[in-house]
């Protein structure tokens, strides 16, 4: 049995605008495709809520902020850009084949240079 990490976001709202909306729906359809239940998802709309965007220094909206696992990540617009949503959430990585890892480990172990896959 693999144990899979539980993700905590905060999504980071400003009413019922075009881009809250889209991004709240492309959030949706992200966490039920690639997390497939093991996320907390905390919607907060800092018009009604000011003094939470205030403490978590949220300076423009929306953004996505992954609380858990560490570290800390935010990703600020309407989080159409799938891709950039998945690097944030630590999530790309594990696409990478099994074959690939290995071929990144060794080159990691050769030259002590981070491997190409992984930022530097």
């Amino acid at each position: 049995m693999t144990l899979r990490k539980t993700y905590i976001l905060k999504l980071y709202v400003a009413g019922n605008t075009p881009n809250s909306m889209r991004a709240l729906k492309t959030l949706r359809d992200i966490l039920e495709t690639e997390f497939r239940g093991v996320y907390a998802l905390k919607v907060i709309d800092v018009l009604k809520n000011p003094q939470l965007a205030e403490e978590d220094k949220i300076l423009a909206t929306p953004t996505l902020a992954k609380i858990l696992p560490p570290p800390v990540r935010r990703i600020i617009g309407d989080l159409s850009d799938r891709e950039r949503v998945l690097i944030g959430l630590d999530l790309l990585y594990e696409e990478l084949s099994e074959e690939e890892y290995q071929q990144d480990i060794d080159a990691l172990a050769s030259t002590g240079d981070p491997p190409a896959s992984e930022p530097a």
